[in-house]
C-alpha cells in the first residue's frame, strides 16, 4: 500500500510519497536514523505537489484552521487533485500520513481517505522538515525561515489578541490591585496616625476608621486653632455631633507636641494620598462588582463578587475554573497545606478559598467540612454556567443560593431541603421568562423608532406606516368586496343558464319519450 504524506509548511501545503517501504522494514528506529542522511532519505520520500499559499493572511486563515483539526476548500481541493482517485465500492489503495489525527479524522470522514497518524509518519515527516528546500526547488536561501517567522508572529498575535478580549483578565487584575490596596492603605494609615499622633494623639481613641481619621486630621491641622466655631463643619466631617464635641474638647486639653509649618504640609499631603487611595479603592471594589456580575453572574449571586473574583484568579481564568471539578474546587487555594499533609500522612483540608464565604462561617463546626463540600458543588455548577452559557443572568446563582441556605437549615433544624431536579426547573422556567419579557421590551422600542423617523422633507408631518397599511387594507377590502359582488352576479348568470339547459335537456328527453310512445301506438294500429 502506498504512503502518502502531508506537510503543512509556512508557505504552502505540499503532499510526498514514500515508496519502496513494506511492512517489515517500517521500523521507527531505522527510519529516525536515516533521517539526517539527504542522499539515503531522498531515495525513499519524493515530492509529488506543491501548492504555495496566496498571502500571509491566507497562510494565517489554513494554519489556524489545521491548528484546530479543520480540513478547508483550499486542502481538499489540493488533495482530490493529487491523490489517485478511488472507485466507488472499493478500498484505496494509499493511505495519508499526517502530523495530527484531528486534521486526519476531519479529512477521512469529508472526503474518505484514510488517514494515519504514528510514529514512523512522524520520523519521516520530521525528514521533510529537515530537508524541506531541498525538495522545493524554486525557493531562494532565506525564503523560508522568512515565511515561517512572519506566520509565527501572525499567529502568536491573534492568540494575544484573542486573550486580550477576554474580560475575566480585567477580574484577575482589579482583584489583585484590590488587595495590593487594602495592605497598601492599612500600612499608610498605619504610618499616618503614628505621625499626627505626636501632634494629637487623642484623637486615635475617638476615632477609629482609618479613613475618617485622615479626614478628620486634615480637617483640623493644627489643634491649637481648632474652637467652637468650627462644631458645624466638624460635625459634617464626621457625621456625629457629640463626637466633634468631643474632639474639640479633646484638642483643648491635648498633650500633643507642637509642629513647626513644613511638618504640617507634609503630614497633610500625606493624609491627601491616604484619603485618595482609600478612595480609588472603593472606585476599584465597584469596578470589579459590576464585571462580576458581567462574566460570572451567577457565581456571584452565588458566593459573592470578592471570593468569586479570587477563585477565577486563582484558577487563572473563568474556563479553567470551569474545568476543575468540585473537589479541587473546594480545596483551591489550600495546596500547601493539601500537599503537607499528603507527605505527613495527616489530615488533608477542608477547605481553602472557599472558606471566606459568609456559609462558612455560619455552619457550625462539625458541619463546616460538609458546608464547604456543597457550596464548593454548587459553585462548579455556577461556574459552568457562566462559562458555558450563551444568555447571562443570575437567575441560576440565587437558585443555588436558596439551595445552600435550605441546606444549612438542613443541618442546623433537620428541615429536607428541595430536590435538585425540582430547583433547576423553576431556574429554567424563570430564565425563559426573564428573555421573553426582554424581547417584548425590545420590540416596541423599534416601533416607536419607526414612528418617529417618518416625517417630511418639507417640513410637513407623514402618515406613519400603520395608518397607510390601513387604508391599504381598507382599499384592498373595498376591491375584494366589489370583486366578490361581481362574481356572484356571474355565477347567478351561469347557474341561470344551466338551469335553463338542464330544463331544454329534460324537454327534448321527454319530447323523445313521448314520440316514441306515439310510434308504438301507430305501429299496434297497423297491426290490428
Amino acid at each position: 500500500m502506498a504512503l502518502y504524506m502531508l506537510y503543512e509548511a509556512a508557505s504552502g501545503y505540499s503532499l510526498f510519497l514514500a515508496h519502496g517501504l513494506d511492512e517489515i522494514g517500517q521500523n521507527t528506529e531505522a527510519v529516525r536514523g536515516s533521517v539526517s542522511d539527504m542522499n539515503r532519505f531522498g531515495k525513499v520520500v519524493q515530492l509529488v505537489a506543491f501548492h504555495p499559499f496566496e498571502s500571509a493572511l491566507d497562510a494565517l486563515n489554513q494554519c489556524n484552521s489545521v491548528s484546530e483539526g479543520v480540513m478547508t476548500d483550499e486542502l481538499r481541493n489540493f488533495l482530490e487533485l493529487n491523490l489517485p482517485k478511488v472507485k466507488e465500492g472499493k478500498k484505496p489503495k494509499f493511505s495519508l500520513g499526517v502530523s495530527d489525527h484531528k486534521i486526519g479524522s476531519h479529512i477521512s470522514e469529508v472526503t474518505k481517505i484514510p488517514c494515519q497518524s504514528n510514529e514512523f509518519v512522524l520520523e519521516l515527516l520530521r525528514g521533510v522538515r529537515l530537508h524541506f528546500d531541498r525538495f522545493i526547488k524554486d525557493l531562494k536561501p532565506g525564503d523560508l525561515e522568512k515565511a515561517q517567522l512572519g506566520l509565527g508572529h501572525s499567529y502568536s498575535r491573534a492568540k494575544v489578541k484573542f486573550n486580550v478580549n477576554r474580560v475575566d483578565n480585567m477580574v484577575i487584575q482589579a482583584i489583585s490591585l484590590l488587595d495590593t490596596l487594602d495592605k497598601d492603605v492599612n500600612s499608610f494609615s498605619m504610618r499616618f496616625r503614628e505621625w499626627y499622633s505626636w501632634h494629637f494623639p487623642e484623637l486615635v481613641k475617638i476615632v477609629n476608621d482609618n479613613y475618617l481619621f485622615a479626614k478628620v486630621a486634615k480637617f483640623i491641622e493644627d489643634k491649637s486653632k481648632l474652637s467652637e466655631d468650627k462644631l458645624p463643619e466638624l460635625t459634617e466631617v464626621l457625621g456625629d455631633e457629640d463626637k466633634a464635641k468631643e474632639v474639640i474638647e479633646a484638642a483643648k486639653a491635648s498633650m500633643g507636641q507642637d509642629l513647626n509649618p513644613v511638618d504640617m504640609i507634609n503630614i497633610q499631603m500625606f493624609a491627601q494620598r491616604v484619603m485618595e487611595l482609600a478612595e480609588y479603592r472603593k472606585n476599584i471594589h465597584e469596578y470589579l462588582i459590576e464585571k462580576m456580575n458581567g462574566i460570572a453572574p451567577n457565581l456571584a449571586a452565588l458566593i459573592g463578587e470578592i471570593v468569586g473574583a479570587r477563585l477565577i484568579s486563582h484558577a487563572g481564568s473563568l474556563t479553567n475554573l470551569a474545568k476543575c471539578p468540585s473537589s479541587t474546587l473546594q480545596i483551591l487555594g489550600a495546596e500547601k497545606a493539601l500537599f503537607r499533609a499528603l507527605k505527613t500522612r495527616g489530615n488533608t483540608p477542608k477547605y481553602g478559598l472557599i472558606f471566606h464565604s459568609s456559609f462558612i462561617g455560619r455552619a457550625s463546626a462539625r458541619n463546616k467540612g460538609r458546608m464547604a463540600r456543597y457550596l464548593a458543588n454548587k459553585c462548579s455548577i455556577a461556574t459552568r454556567i457562566d462559562c458555558f452559557a450563551e444568555n447571562g443572568t443570575n437567575v441560576f446563582g440565587e437558585k443555588l443560593r436558596e439551595q445552600v441556605e435550605e441546606r444549612l437549615d438542613f443541618y442546623d433544624k433537620g428541615v429536607a431541603p428541595r430536590k435538585n431536579i425540582d430547583v433547576m426547573k423553576s431556574a429554567m422556567e424563570t430564565a425563559n421568562d426573564d428573555a421573553k419579557k426582554s424581547k417584548k421590551k425590545s420590540k416596541p422600542e423599534s416601533a416607536e423608532v419607526e414612528d418617529k423617523s417618518t416625517v417630511a422633507t418639507n417640513g410637513d408631518a407623514v402618515e406613519p406606516k400603520s395608518e397607510k397599511k390601513k387604508k391599504k387594507k381598507e382599499k384592498r377590502k373595498l376591491d375584494d368586496d366589489s370583486n366578490g359582488v361581481a362574481a356572484m352576479e356571474v355565477e347567478g348568470d351561469v347557474t341561470e343558464k344551466k338551469k335553463k339547459k338542464k330544463k331544454s335537456i329534460t324537454e327534448s328527453v321527454e319530447g323523445v319519450e313521448v314520440d316514441g310512445e306515439v310510434k308504438k301506438k301507430k305501429k299496434k294500429k297497423n297491426k290490428d
